[in-house]
This record gives structure tokens, C-alpha cells and sequence, in this order.
């Protein structure tokens, strides 16, 4: 195996059928051939990187059996700045090709880690905003009513 596909979502209600579709699409329009390709896929949050085909994966590419990573999207690999930073860089360092399909980054080259940087950051801030936005919210909620 040469080339590892990686698909997530973050529950078991959901599927990867779109991610397999599009990410099927672009390795046949690269001329990748099926017997080169491995498959992973979990159905598990992104927050953590402890997950069941995650760690076969990360397994295979210290083993130096993997030399490319494709996924749908690079919030599929992690949704924590400071993870997901620091996974692409250890694969860019092991020599690890990393392509976003939908996001159209490689990053084989200097441009494209920083922009996966700026994608990483960006989706990062995306999971963190929830609660903030819920607590400014809930404040301005409770400062309408005192003001009635």
C-alpha cells in the first residue's frame, strides 16, 4: 500500500458515502490504481485523535508504509488547532503526501502546508465558537430582560 484514504464522521448515525464518492472520483481522475489504496474510516469525533482506524493508519505510516494520505476535507484528520498541526507536520516530515480533495491542498510543497495551517486554525476556531457563542447569548438574553 502506498496511498491511505481517510474518512470520518462524527457519529455512527452518519455516513462517509459522500466523502467515499467524491475521494473515489478524484483517485480515479488521478489514475490511481485500486490495489494501491488503503482504506480507513471512523465514525468518531475529531476532537480526539484516539480513534479505532486513526491509530491503523498513523500505525502504517510510521511502519513507512504509507507515502500519501488523501481525504475529503483536512477536518477529517483533527479538529484541534494544536493536534492537527502537529500530525501534518510529523507526516510532512516522514515524507507523507497530504491531499485535501475538496479544500484542494497538497502538501507536498511549502505554499500548501501553510495554507493546510491556515485550514487547520480556521477549522479549529469553527469547533471552538459554539460555546462562546452560547455564553454571549445567554448574556445578552438575561441583559434584555433586566432591561424590561
Amino acid at each position: 500500500m502506498t496511498i491511505a484514504v481517510y474518512c470520518r464522521v462524527s457519529t455512527v448515525r452518519q455516513k462517509t458515502d459522500s466523502q467515499v464518492a467524491e475521494i473515489t472520483k478524484w483517485l480515479t481522475a488521478n489514475g490511481y490504481d485500486e490495489d494501491q489504496i488503503q482504506w480507513f474510516s471512523d465514525k468518531e469525533t475529531g476532537k480526539t485523535l484516539h480513534r479505532t482506524q486513526f491509530n491503523k493508519l498513523q500505525k502504517a505510516i510510521f511502519a513507512g508504509e504509507v507515502r500519501t494520505v488523501v481525504v475529503w476535507k483536512l477536518d477529517r484528520i483533527s479538529r484541534r488547532l494544536r493536534d492537527g498541526i502537529n500530525l501534518l507536520a510529523d507526516w510532512c516530515d516522514r515524507g507523507v503526501r497530504v491531499v485535501s480533495i475538496t479544500q484542494a491542498i497538497d502538501l507536498t510543497g511549502a505554499v500548501g502546508r501553510m495554507i493546510a495551517a491556515v485550514a487547520v486554525a480556521a477549522n479549529s476556531a469553527i469547533v471552538d465558537a459554539p460555546p462562546r457563542q452560547i455564553a454571549r447569548s445567554a448574556a445578552a438574553y438575561a441583559r434584555s430582560i433586566r432591561s424590561q
